[in-house]
Order: structure tokens, then C-alpha cells, then sequence
């Protein structure tokens, strides 16, 4: 078999990504992140297994598919036990790793200093260290395990290419060549286009083994769905807030979602339909966007050479800051954790929000139903909710909305791709159980030429 494929992840679940491939005898590991749920080693993909699976082989290379923690947050711990493996991403995806993780160590040393003796679990100098070993590498150029670039016609035991998946800006499925057949790693992926990011573009012709997510699995998409119209629901709810005397938080990621929120008021300011009004967002959100605008004209997105934060004009605003002046009529706040996770920005100032019914709490992404956001998602007007053990219930009496803006393919994308592309055998990931076996019973029956598999953590699969 030219391909054998561990699954590295702890659990059936969207955690801590992270997949060995064995491939004709060479090793490479596909991402490497940090579960956002649990902490201190917890956290970690299954790396104890990953040693004695290699047992005395080389790791050859490590690629990063894009620069969310899930996909990248245990990176420097891998690199500690294999310093000498290279990390074969895209620019953008290396610029964007530099911070979050930076950021990361960051996190981890306030959790140190309330008592969680785990952390950190590395070091800015092992950050500084790791990043010196990214070596970007351009979409759609075939190149091999040492790096070098394969020319047209020209072979190798592996080769290997990046192709954009429309997720963030950087992020890449790569395919990996060998002995005639071909594997596809998806990485997190959107066929459809964004308000920002254009959609997936992944190669053409047979592949005989696909690694793809499944995230969306349980959640069916309305067939009268479109983004456009989602847009214009989502602006024109911001206005109705306005109109009687409140303010928007808007929880997002500071990586991904925050760029796409930008990108929809400036649409519609443009358009002359959202009226100018201040728009805070933090500081990590700030660094990122610097990242998106500083390759606005060299990255797969729309608007080419749009400068999000001269032509929106956000402000900045600190932890220190979020809860120093009062909320006042008019503004939005998008503000990260996408997830209100304790701590976080959106979390510390949602006390503001909450008991007041002129303000509203739009959430646009994803939101864990055991984290804060997702029980605050889950609750209505008139409950109470603690939204960190260190504060008191707060009763809700402001509007709380989603709006489906998900950075992740429908799982009716993602079955399409797999009738094209027609592999002999496909690996569902990156989703819960419940997911995982709707994209496996719904594709076996439409397509039952094809296996579909699960990868249990820790156990070997022969692709």
C-alpha cells in the first residue's frame, strides 16, 4: 500500500487535528493543533503514540495546512522532539502562525499564574525557533519531501501539492503523490465563496484516497440558503439594534471571522446600505488584519488590495480597556472569543449586554454547546446564565441571534466533491461522531463503489 494513515487526534471529535501519513516508507505529519477544550498536555495530539510509531524512522516533514489553533497550537511541542523536521505551509499561513502562536504562549502564562502548573507548554524562544523552520511554499506547485520544486514532467518517490481551500487566507488542502495513486488532505475547507475568502479550488482528476472533515455533518443546509441574502439579514439587524438606542457584540474569532466581518460592513457601506458608526475590535484581531492587509493583493480572496483597517477604520480596544467605559448606543463590538470563552474579550464585557434589552448578541460562527457562548446560544430571554464561575447569574433581556456564516463546506458541498473526485476510500475527520457517521452512511449509499471510513485515534488505516 502506498499510503498507511494514523489518526493522532484524542478522540471521534474536533479537537486537536493531527495525522501521521506513511507514505511508500516516508513519514510526514499533517498539522499539529491544540484541542480548545481541554487543557495543559490534554491538549496535545496523541505525540506519545507518534514516537513509537516512527519508532527509529525520520519525521520528514510536517505540513501545516492553515494557522488555527486546532490545526497548529502544538506545533512547537513536535518541533521540540524533531527539531530538524521542516514545516512545509504558504506565506500567508506562516505570517499568521507567528502571531497566533506567540499569542498562545501568552495565554498560557496568565493560566500559569492562576495555578495551572501544565503551563506553558513552550516558550516564545521555541516560537522564534519553529517559525525559522516553516518553509513556505506557493499553491499549486509540485515539490518534493526536501523541498524542491518538480518540474513539468519530472518525478519523484513523493510529491507533493498545496491547493487553496477557502477557509482563511492561507489555508491549503495538499495532495500527496506516490506510486502512481494520490491522497488528499482537505484541511479545513469551504467550496463556497465568503465575504472575504474565495472558494476552494482542488485539483481535478482521480484521487484514490481522501482525508477530508466532516464538521458540518449533523447540520443540513437550507436550499434556499445564500450568503448574500444572510449578509443584508445580518447588516439589517445591526440597524434595527441602532434604531432603539442599543449596541452589537458580535463574538468572533480574532482569526478568520474578524476579517470576514469587516469585509461585510465594508460591502455595504460601499453600497451605501450600513451607515458609518465606531466599530471596536482587539488587539490579536488587530495583528491579524495587519497580516490580511499586508497581503491583500497576493492572497485568493475578494476585493484584491482592499485594506480592511484604513477602509473600515476600526478601533482598538484591550482587556484593559473592554470593561473601563460604558457601552453606549451605536456601536458594534467584535470582540474575541468566537466562543465568549472565559477571560476573553467578549466574554468580560458580555455583563453589559446581557440585562440590557436595546442590545443585542449576534454570534456568526461556531460556538462549542458546552462553552459560554454555546449555552448562552442555547438559552432564551428570561434565563439566567453565569458566563464565568467568577461572576454572578446574569438574567438575559437582550436579543440574542446567529447568523450562518460558517467558514467550513456544507456537508452537501463536501458529499458533491466526493461524487466528482470518486475515491476508492475516504477518511471522515474533524467532526463529532454524529457527524462522522451521517457523511459516512449518506455517502456510502450515493456513491457505494466508494469505502468510507473512520479513523480511530491511535490505530493504523491502510489507504
Amino acid at each position: 500500500m502506498a499510503f498507511r494513515l494514523t489518526n493522532l487526534t484524542r478522540q471521534i471529535e474536533i479537537g486537536a487535528n493531527c495525522y501521521l501519513l506513511e507514505v511508500s516508507g516516508r513519514c510526514l505529519v499533517l498539522d499539529c493543533g491544540a484541542h480548545p477544550k481541554q487543557e495543559g498536555k490534554e491538549a496535545l495530539p496523541l505525540l506519545d503514540s507518534l514516537r513509537q510509531l516512527l519508532k527509529e524512522r525520520p519525521l520528514e516533514a510536517i505540513i501545516l495546512t492553515h494557522a488555527h489553533q486546532d490545526h497548529l497550537g502544538s506545533i512547537p511541542v513536535l518541533m521540540r522532539h524533531f527539531p530538524d523536521t521542516p514545516v512545509f505551509t504558504t506565506e500567508p499561513t506562516l505570517q499568521l502562525a507567528d502571531v497566533m502562536l506567540h499569542n498562545s504562549v501568552n495565554v498560557m502564562m496568565k493560566r500559569k499564574e492562576q495555578g495551572q502548573t501544565d503551563y506553558p507548554l513552550f516558550t516564545h524562544r521555541e516560537v522564534t525557533a519553529c517559525i525559522k523552520r516553516f518553509r513556505p511554499i506557493p499553491l499549486n506547485l509540485r515539490f518534493s519531501l526536501e523541498g524542491e520544486r518538480l518540474r513539468s514532467g519530472e518525478t519523484s518517490s513523493v510529491a507533493i501539492q498545496f491547493h487553496d481551500a477557502g477557509h482563511i487566507l492561507g489555508s491549503f488542502a495538499v495532495s500527496v503523490e506516490s506510486e502512481g495513486r494520490r491522497f488528499l488532505y482537505s484541511g479545513d475547507v469551504n467550496f463556497q465563496d465568503q465575504s472575504l475568502m474565495r472558494g476552494a479550488q482542488f485539483p481535478e482528476g482521480k484521487i484514490d484516497a481522501l482525508l477530508i472533515e466532516s464538521t458540518r455533518g449533523n447540520t443540513p443546509e437550507d436550499p434556499s440558503f445564500t450568503r448574500e441574502q444572510e449578509e443584508l439579514r445580518f447588516v439589517t439587524a445591526i440597524q434595527e439594534v441602532f434604531a432603539r438606542g442599543g449596541s452589537v457584540l458580535v463574538p468572533v474569532f480574532a482569526l478568520g471571522k474578524t476579517q470576514e466581518f469587516l469585509t461585510i460592513l465594508y460591502k455595504f457601506r460601499q453600497k451605501g446600505l450600513f451607515p458609518e458608526c465606531p466599530i471596536y475590535i482587539g488587539g490579536l484581531s488587530t495583528k491579524l488584519t495587519e497580516i490580511h492587509d499586508r497581503l491583500a493583493s497576493a492572497s485568493c480572496r475578494q476585493f484584491p488590495g482592499l485594506e480592511l483597517l484604513e477602509s473600515v477604520a476600526p478601533f482598538t480596544i484591550s482587556g484593559r480597556e473592554v470593561n473601563q467605559y460604558p457601552v453606549r448606543p451605536g456601536r458594534i463590538y467584535a470582540l474575541s472569543s468566537g466562543m465568549m470563552t472565559e477571560n476573553t474579550l467578549s466574554n468580560v464585557i458580555a455583563p453589559q449586554f446581557l440585562p440590557n434589552p436595546a442590545h443585542a448578541i449576534f454570534f456568526v460562527g461556531y460556538a462549542d454547546p458546552d462553552s459560554p457562548g454555546g449555552k448562552l446560544r442555547a438559552s432564551k430571554k428570561g434565563d439566567s446564565i453565569m458566563m464565568s464561575p467568577t461572576t454572578e447569574p446574569e438574567v438575559i433581556r437582550c436579543s440574542v441571534e446567529t447568523f450562518g456564516f460558517s467558514a467550513h463546506g456544507s456537508r452537501e458541498s463536501i458529499t458533491k466533491f466526493i461524487q466528482k473526485a470518486a475515491p476508492s476510500k475516504t477518511v471522515f475527520v474533524h467532526g463529532d461522531p454524529e457527524s462522522v457517521d451521517w457523511m459516512k452512511t449518506v455517502n456510502q449509499s450515493e456513491f457505494p463503489q466508494g469505502e468510507f471510513l473512520q479513523a480511530l485515534p491511535g490505530i493504523p488505516l491502510e489507504l
